[in-house]
């Protein structure tokens, strides 16, 4: 390829001074066809530019790259802080590949341009912030996780934090509601022994009730009880000013992509919550970002400026009175509705909350149903039947009447129809045993095989209950013998009817 200074040339020598293609060619040692080429050009615009290419690594890394680049392209589908960084990629290499030998530099290096690539690149500014020993800051963070094979978004999770030491704890949580703050600290301060003397927290609506005009706030009186029982002194940021403790803004961060990267899986919440408090206490063996000394070293200073706990213990659970509806139902926050039971149709009842149960009690605080506590937007419905079929089981002619019937699924409406006036008490009896046993579905799924076998009799829907869920062991063939004849012959002892014919009896 020519340079322009060699283009202007052939173009200047044939449009200025008139000379011809061969003449040309021959003075400036080109081929003829090269110098028409530039007298027809007409764009002059220089070339795109090229995409450029990742640069070759370290051989070394070959090997792990599919690895790396499936990490980051499940990443695409992550939140945006809950995304492999290149620490965690190495960490991750060094743990789970044993054969993995390359430097960080170098997956850094490969990280950072693969990142790139895929739009995944994102950069945090922080603000350093000085505190005493015994001083924490708390906030919420936002990760996804999976329960039992279930996906839940959006899930909460409390980070405490102490600035002097950088160490931090942190508890992951459905919501973030008052059950799940209060539940959080306790959990953190019993696993370390202590209490800070003062936590920074956010406004949030859950602590704040109002800000006063120069700076003053008012809490809940639930907040400002838990406060004084442990003792600490709650500050606040001014609104609007979460950089104030810029600490525990990057410690979320930090725990996100340390501890939630990838997507963690677990089937118990409590036994998870658990290990993070014992991973913390190991994360804590690495240096402080700034001193000369390890995290866990300062975090001894922290320590030794703690309160002790308390010797009585705080009630953690919300309580509260609502009423039901004509179905006996009450709704929570406005979306969340919950059974209770028809008796209680338009009564008032009292409610216990946890960050993970809601119990319904009666008039006389004595336990009605409990209910995994629902999370998540829109409007959703949590129905435990145990009462209502009770209910009903009693009063089986007002089924109909009741508004229960309406409630139920349509293949149960179905099999109760199909059933006789005297049995149709019996077999609500036998669905409201099946289900305090192993719950409603499994009465509905009995139901679903008694039509099947068009079953109508209360008998015969407990033997296909016995038959779906007795846990019966099913036991391997007895292996044929070749000693065991086909035919066992069969000599019958006539004795015994000789006597009997005889008017006598055999003795012995």
């Amino acid at each position: 390829m020519l340079t322009m200074d060699q283009v202007h040339h052939i173009r200047q020598l044939y449009f200025e001074q008139g000379y011809r293609v061969s003449e040309i060619a021959r003075e400036m040692h080109l081929d003829r066809r090269t110098v028409s080429k530039y007298l027809d050009q007409e764009d002059f615009n220089p070339p795109p530019p090229k995409p450029l290419s990742p640069p070759n690594l370290c051989p070394k890394l070959e090997p792990y790259k599919p690895i790396i680049d499936e990490w980051l392209q499940k990443d695409k589908f992550a939140r945006r802080k809950q995304r492999h960084t290149a620490q965690r990629v190495f960490d991750r290499l060094t743990k789970e590949v044993p054969e993995f030998d390359c430097s960080y530099r170098l997956v850094a290096q490969y990280v950072s341009v693969r990142k790139k690539e895929l739009n995944l690149t994102h950069q945090d500014g922080a603000i350093p912030l000085l505190h005493h020993p015994g001083e924490a800051q708390a906030d919420f963070g936002t990760a996804d996780f999976i329960e039992n094979g279930r996906l839940r978004k959006d899930g909460k999770y409390l980070v405490l934090s102490f600035p002097y030491s950088n160490a931090g704890y942190f508890q992951l949580h459905y919501g973030e509601n008052m059950e799940c703050l209060l539940e959080s600290l306790v959990a953190i301060f019993e696993h370390i022994g202590g209490v800070p003397r003062e936590i920074w927290f956010d406004n949030t609506t859950t602590i704040v009730s109002k800000i006063i005009r120069g700076g003053g706030r008012v809490t809940t009186e639930r907040f400002t009880r838990f406060a004084e029982h442990y003792g600490f002194r709650p500050v606040f940021c001014n609104p609007n000013s979460g950089n104030e403790k810029g600490n525990t803004e990057n410690k979320v961060g930090y725990s996100r992509r340390n501890f939630m990267v990838p997507v963690p899986e677990f089937n118990s919440l409590e036994e998870f919550n658990q290990r993070l408090l014992m991973e913390a206490d190991e994360d804590h063996h690495r240096s402080h970002y700034m001193k000369e000394k390890f995290i866990s070293e300062l975090f001894e200073e922290d320590k030794g400026m703690l309160l002790p706990l308390p010797n009585l213990e705080f009630d953690l659970a919300g309580h509260l009175v609502a009423k039901t509806n004509k179905y006996g139902k009450i709704t929570l926050d406005g979306k969340y509705t919950y059974s209770a039971s028809p008796d209680l149709a338009l009564e008032t009842v009292h409610v216990r909350l946890t960050s993970d149960t809601v119990t319904i009690l009666d008039c006389n605080l004595r336990e009605v149903i409990s209910h995994r506590r629902l999370y998540g937007p829109g409007k959703q419905e949590s129905m435990e039947w145990l009462p209502y079929l009770k209910y009903v089981s009693k009063r089986p002619r007002s089924l109909r009447n009741s508004g229960i019937y309406d409630m139920l699924p349509y293949n149960v409406q179905q099999y109760l129809d199909a059933c006789l006036n005297t049995e149709r008490g019996q077999v609500l009896r036998i669905l409201s045993d099946l289900t305090e046993r192993t719950g409603f579905d499994s009465a509905v799924q009995t139901i679903d095989q008694a039509i099947l076998y068009k079953a109508k009799d209360p008998d015969s829907l407990q033997n296909l209950y016995r038959r779906l869920y007795a846990d019966v062991p099913e036991l391997p063939p007895i292996p044929k013998s070749e000693n065991i004849p086909n035919v066992i012959p069969i000599r019958p002892d006539m004795s015994v009817y000789d006597s009997v014919l005889q008017g006598g009896f055999p003795h012995g």
